[in-house]
């Protein structure tokens, strides 16, 4: 069979990033995709006129204005403005915390009233050392809005009460004494206008893509085709599980098609009580600003429910569980890992972190500098 410089195991961002970087460098390269379509966990597919954000909602946002200006080349981008709300027991509050929450939990209009009643709370928590993301959620914004938009979504999300959460979870909570509805700080933001599959296949042109193929199941075979691998899966998998699984929070999605021309105002809304199973609500056409993909009113919607749950073998891993015990396992994968000569691991999977779609962008362009750059 035909011999490549590189194999790339997974078309996600990170490996159709490096793919394409190793092709405009005049490499040949062979990229091996285990589901039916690329993109990973942002791929979209279009259902009855509306695009759908398949594996949850994905915006593009960046501070970076070079990682804006690469994602750009492979398709536009449709302006838009994420403006999340949560839904507390029946109650709508805006998101990110700013005047506008400030005024739905406390009724008040004044900036420096919401700071002092925030301060109030931050000492009444009584904690110089936050052990646990209870404590310091609290520390960070209060006991009011932790327990109303906090406590039960990331109860939920990670499947044990917050007292026993590791506080790194919630490093910081950005608090706006204005009226700002950006979730974003960022000053780039938005949504390719034809999708994120179609911008991952221009990024896989001159590449030799193979869906519906595990490498790991013919891993041996794979490795001969190829003078160096780009390795985008779980690193734990890669190893065969060796040294123990690592722990993630895995997903589930309920799709339903409603008769009604809007069924929430805005693409999400997270559930903050612990009394509904879900953690979210996407509503799919407001990606496209409520309407179908080639601008038409439509009398229907689509939405996604999501349920957060344990991951076990044979589910697709989102959330890294990054405990002591797994930082340490995988930090021995690492090592592992590290006395590879041909073998580079990378993206969510390969690296065991979250990351950001630019972030992932970032590490995929560091790692093609690193092996593609005399």
């Amino acid at each position: 069979m035909k011999k490549y410089d590189y194999l790339v195991v997974g078309a996600g961002l990170f490996g159709a990033v490096f793919a394409h970087e190793a092709v405009t460098r005049g490499k040949s390269v062979l990229v091996l995709e285990k589901r039916a379509n690329p993109g990973g966990n942002a791929y979209t597919e279009e259902q009855d006129g509306i695009r759908i954000h398949a594996y949850g909602a994905h915006i593009f946002h960046t501070d970076d204005a070079s990682i804006w200006e690469y994602v750009q080349r492979f398709g536009a981008f449709l302006p838009y403005v994420h403006s999340p709300a949560a839904n507390f027991r029946g109650r709508l509050y805006s998101l990110p915390f700013s005047m506008r929450t400030f005024r739905q939990v406390w009724g008040v209009s004044d900036p420096t009233e919401a700071r002092q009643i925030i301060e109030r709370q931050r000492k009444e928590c009584g904690v110089e050392v936050p052990r646990n993301l209870e404590e310091q959620a609290i520390c960070l914004v209060g006991k009011d809005l932790y327990e109303t938009l906090i406590k039960g979504y990331s109860e939920k999300q990670w499947g044990r009460p917050c007292s026993q959460l590791p506080p790194e979870l919630i490093r910081r909570i950005p608090l706006r004494f204005t009226d700002d509805a950006n979730y974003f700080d960022d000053p780039y933001q938005g949504i390719p206008q034809d999708g994120y599959t179609a911008l991952v296949w221009r990024m896989l042109s001159g590449a030799e893509v193979r869906l519906e193929t595990d490498y790991l199941a013919q891993k041996e075979v794979w490795d001969e085709l190829a003078d160096r691998i780009i390795y985008t899966g779980p690193i734990d998998a890669y190893y065969g599980y060796a040294l123990g699984a690592l722990a993630y929070r895995t997903l589930a999605f309920s799709r339903e098609t409603i008769t009604l021309p809007d069924f929430q105002g805005r693409a999400v809304v997270n559930y903050t009580d612990t009394e509904t199973p879900f953690t979210r609500i996407i509503e799919h056409k407001w990606f496209t600003g409520g309407k179908s993909v080639d601008g038409r009113d439509l009398p229907y919607t689509i939405i996604t429910k999501e349920y957060s749950r344990e991951w076990r073998p044979g589910d697709e891993p989102y959330y890294p569980v990054n405990d002591a015990e797994n930082t340490a396992r995988l930090q021995a994968y690492q090592k592992l890992a590290g006395a590879e000569s041909r073998v580079f691991f990378g993206g969510r999977l390969g690296e065991y972190r979250y990351y950001d779609m630019d972030d992932t962008i970032t590490s995929a362009l560091k790692l093609s500098r690193k092996l593609l750059e005399p």
